[in-house]
């Protein structure tokens, strides 16, 4: 994903130096977040997407990875992780991310997002369109069907 600003918030993907960012805003350790993240940047069907602030420091983030499905002709991105600091909740930031990971998987050749949220997440995710789906919420990343 190409880094941009919005709102004073910077996206971007993920480097290694943000994980002791990630271990605070996710639990855990920063060693840990560090293996997982160079994990995740050598697997093409994964993305980890970062939001910063005017400071530097990341105040949210989001996970997603692709798959062919037996269901679908083309593959289906899921967010794995979606967090943003408990500071700066309701300015934003989760939209941004939700954006700008639908974006990654459409790039990636993705027709469905999926997610799998607990709590006040269900309410924030179907907001942003995302509906049942069995026990997932999901949402369509194109406005329409293209033909096959």
């Amino acid at each position: 994903m190409a880094a941009g600003t919005r709102y004073g918030v910077d996206l971007r993907s993920a480097l290694p130096a943000d994980a002791p960012d990630l271990a605070a805003l996710l639990g855990g350790q920063a060693r840990t977040v560090v293996s997982r993240l160079e994990a995740m940047a050598r697997d093409p069907a994964s993305a980890v997407l970062v939001a910063t602030g005017w400071n530097g420091a990341v105040i949210g983030v989001i996970a997603l990875s692709w798959h062919p499905s037996l269901t679908a002709d083309r593959p289906l991105a899921r967010i794995t992780s979606l967090v943003v600091a408990e500071e700066e909740r309701r300015n934003g930031i989760g939209r941004l991310l939700i954006k700008a990971g639908a974006q990654a998987a459409r790039s990636a050749g993705c027709d469905l997002l999926e997610a799998a949220p607990d709590g006040e997440g269900a309410a924030f995710l179907a907001a942003l369109g995302f509906t049942s789906a069995g026990s997932n919420l999901a949402r369509p990343l194109r406005k329409r069907a293209e033909a096959p």
